[in-house]
């Protein structure tokens, strides 16, 4: 599956100091003839390398290489190429010929999540015109016995489906291990694991975590899709890698690779935080369907730009919409209308942990599950209130 190009204008690039010193030169001439004789007797130069290379530098790359293969060693057996078959419907010429289904092939990555054959990955590495999906353990084996579980609507910022092994062949599968992704802080070093370019099966890169909280409007080709909270980092995300694990160094997965920004930018990757999914993974694993818990809103993340343009109170939070064009920024039927949340409500709090940049209304419901109670901390009028609801199943389609 084609990796997503990032298109806004912030992912292109393609697009003194003065320093001041007293000498004391009595002193130091004085210190430095006995200093300097101590220090060669008790220390000896630090040896090197013939390239030039310190001892120590060159074990302290070594010891980093070294963890970098361990950690990819150890999870290769969790990750899998996902290879999908896709009946796409091709539009009649001017002449009135042609018309019917035409098939495409694609890749992607996917990430082994119980022993007995459940796989998250992204959505749009399992298209909605998927016809047959296979998956090739990092053995090479190839299992074609595969069903799609489910996939987020097309219009949910949370890029994800699940898959099922129907057939394991007799194969033991290897979960892997998620992490708890709130813990992360940028500059921490990460790994990623995945299909490159469709063809280079467990290509692995590594990197940092650059950042998080980012929203971007992301493509596929096949249309845009708004994305949200999501990780950045340099490691080298390539198409095909989609669906494949970001992991930190102790070999367990934060984050789920979903983009790349494309056009000149070089080393801009973002990645689904694993805590954002975990809700489905739960429902996943104990009810073998995927059910996507939501409040029913439309709203955006609060930032100090958007505080200033809607003159909010409070820079940080979840600002449901005025309503427009005669379609209401609440879902009718849905948790939020019978919870009796109402636009312009400014979501602060659920559960008491705050919505920031590291958790967004969409990351904190995405922990959730179906029918879970939740404490929403709102701010009305200029008021705080709480208000109770129970979480439901998203519709469908």
């Amino acid at each position: 599956m084609q990796q997503k190009s990032i298109k806004p204008v912030l992912l292109s690039p393609e697009p003194r100091r003065k320093l001041s010193a007293i000498l004391l030169l009595v002193l130091i001439c004085s210190a430095a003839g006995f200093g300097g004789g101590l220090l060669a007797k008790n220390y000896p130069q630090q040896q090197t390398t013939s390239t030039g290379i310190s001892r120590e530098n060159q074990k302290a790359v070594l010891n980093e290489s070294e963890l970098i293969s361990t950690i990819a060693t150890n999870v290769a057996p969790s990750v899998v190429s996902v290879n999908v078959i896709s009946q796409n419907a091709s539009p009649e010429d001017f002449f009135g010929f042609g018309g019917g289904a035409s098939e495409s092939q694609s890749a992607g990555t996917g990430i082994i999540i119980s022993d007995d054959g459940y796989i998250v990955t992204n959505r749009h590495v399992i298209p909605a015109g998927a016809s047959n999906v296979s998956v090739t353990l990092s053995d090479g084996t190839e299992l074609d016995s595969v069903e799609i579980i489910g996939r987020t609507n097309d219009s949910d910022p949370l890029d994800i489906a699940f898959l099922k092994i129907k057939d394991l062949k007799g194969k033991k599968l290897q979960k892997a291990t998620l992490a708890d992704s709130s813990k992360v802080k940028v500059g921490d070093k990460v790994v990623a694991i995945g299909n490159a370019l469709g063809q280079f099966q467990n290509t692995v890169t590594a990197g940092i975590l650059s950042g998080f909280g980012r929203s971007v409007q992301a493509s596929d080709g096949n249309g845009v899709e708004s994305l949200q909270n999501l990780f950045q980092t340099d490691a080298a995300i390539n198409p095909g890698n989609s669906g494949g694990p970001l992991l930190n160094i102790s070999g367990e997965v934060i984050g789920i690779n979903t983009a790349v920004a494309g056009g000149p930018a070089e080393n801009i990757g973002f990645a689904i935080p694993i805590n954002d999914v975990q809700g489905l993974v739960k429902s996943v694993l104990t009810k073998g369907k995927l059910e996507r818990p939501y409040l029913g809103v439309r709203y955006v993340a609060i930032t100090d730009d958007y505080a200033y343009q809607f003159n909010l109170s409070v820079k940080r939070g979840a600002y449901i919409l005025p309503g427009r064009a005669g379609r209401s920024s609440i879902v009718p039927g849905s948790p939020a209308e019978k919870a009796g949340l109402k636009e312009k409500d400014i979501i602060a709090k659920i559960d008491g942990t705050g919505l920031d940049e590291k958790n967004s209304l969409t990351s904190l419901i995405g922990r959730k599950s179906v029918g879970d109670e939740v404490t929403l901390t709102i701010l009305r009028d200029g008021k705080e209130q709480e208000i109770k609801l129970k979480l439901e199943a998203a519709p469908q389609g």
